[in-house]
């Protein structure tokens, strides 16, 4: 079952809004690393001019003159069972033209959960997860804590 990524919109509602391109990169990346544990296939969509780009199972593409709604719309025609493609969207008329035209359309937040979180140095706690090679070595260098 493909995914159609609404790309800017995406953007504009997990985004911090920094230039374009590195919003949209950032996203990329994200996406890519998410995709590396499934096999589901994912096509992000994006307004405008840009180099396509494939990622394994992730592909980039640009609508050009046209709007990234429409290209999404132009995907979904042509999908032998539109009803096996899932539109991610925070749009509610892309939403409602995506069911109309026979696919699903689920939320980002929906999107995101299915694909888990992808481990960074902010998505981690505070300190739980370091270890200070220090207090180790200090721990174990002590006899009272070794088992005899």
């Amino acid at each position: 079952m493909p995914y159609l990524l609404d790309g800017d919109n995406l953007v504009g509602t997990a985004r911090r809004r920094r230039a374009e391109g590195e919003d949209r990169d950032a996203l990329v990346a994200e996406i890519s690393d998410r995709l590396r544990k499934t096999r589901a296939k994912i096509v992000l969509f994006f307004d405008g001019t840009g180099n396509a780009l494939s990622l394994g199972n992730l592909a980039v593409r640009f609508a050009g003159a046209i709007s990234a709604d429409d290209a999404i719309l132009q995907e979904i025609s042509r999908a032998p069972r539109p009803r096996e493609t899932t539109v991610v969207t925070a749009d509610r008329d892309l939403a409602r033209r995506a069911r109309d035209a026979g696919a699903v359309a689920v939320s980002p937040q929906d999107f995101w959960k299915r694909f888990g979180s992808v481990e960074t140095p902010s998505a981690r706690g505070p300190e739980e997860t370091r270890v200070n090679v220090e207090e180790w070595l200090e721990w174990f260098s002590d006899e009272t804590n070794r088992d005899k």
